[in-house]
């Protein structure tokens, strides 16, 4: 049995669509005090009433987490309307496809300062606040995609998740003292929004590379990020869970077709 995360407070950034709104909707559901954040007020608004409609509690702030100014308002914020910050979900992050050659200085400058400076600055705000507690728990999204994976047209993303998971190694030594873990989750192709008018048969395509045979779903992804943030996890820091249905693992697609096909 869980310690219950009810009356904590947490701070959601990206919580406007797929992973992140998933995320902000299923620590609402077990009892914390969210602030939705986005960049459009109304997407977070509408996230945050998402929430109160099922019985939490939840503000909404708009942010640009590539901006230190936005990212200090939010903490600001959590502090006043939610009583303090426990835990921080820094899950905000861009993915425009542009291929070498193609990309420019401005596209890389773009993705690397929302998935990568973009976490920095979300976690460097809230740190007063956590270290005054001497407790914290924070979650980054990164992807299996830069650290384990590639794909074309998404160099700048992988360079910007792998990044990621280098910053949380070491921030995970700096804040070890004050009793604060940080830690990450690396989904692999979720099923969200993002995914509407792309066709039957590209999915069917994504679904046969993966073992499990399916997309995982964003309470795939929230759910470890609840793990991460309770007080079982507490030993747990400096670490990354791969959550992926096992698509990183096969060596080849001769191990897929290798496969035991259980009778339906």
């Amino acid at each position: 049995m869980f310690t219950s995360l009810a009356g904590r407070s947490v701070i959601v950034t990206g919580a406007s669509k797929g992973i992140g709104r998933g995320i902000a909707r299923r620590f609402g559901a077990v009892g914390c005090k969210v602030l939705a954040v986005s960049r459009h007020l109304a997407e977070a608004e509408a996230v945050a009433a998402d929430i109160r409609g099922a019985g939490g509690t939840a503000e909404a702030f708009a942010a640009d987490v590539s901006r230190p100014e936005d990212c200090e308002a939010m903490a600001a914020v959590a502090e006043q309307a939610l009583g303090g910050i426990d835990i921080l979900c820094a899950n905000a992050g861009i993915f425009p496809a542009a291929k070498l050659g193609a990309m420019t200085e401005a596209d890389f400058d773009l993705v690397m300062g929302t998935n990568l400076k973009g976490t920095f600055l979300s976690v460097s705000a809230c740190l007063p606040a956590m270290k005054a507690k001497r407790r914290g728990r924070i979650v980054v999204t990164s992807s299996i995609t830069g650290p384990i994976t590639g794909y074309p047209g998404w160099s700048h993303y992988g360079a910007s998740k792998a990044g990621q998971l280098g910053f949380v190694r070491t921030a995970a030594i700096e804040l070890a003292p004050y009793g604060i873990t940080i830690n990450a989750v690396q989904p692999g192709n979720i099923k969200t929004e993002g995914l509407d008018g792309i066709g039957g048969d590209y999915i069917a395509k994504m679904e046969a590379s993966i073992p499990m045979k399916r997309l995982g779903t964003v309470d795939d992804i929230a759910n470890a990020a609840l793990f991460f943030a309770s007080d079982e996890a507490a030993y747990i820091t400096g670490q990354a869970i791969v959550i992926d249905g096992g698509q990183v693992l096969p060596e080849s697609l001769m191990a897929l077709e290798e496969m035991d096909v259980v009778p339906a």
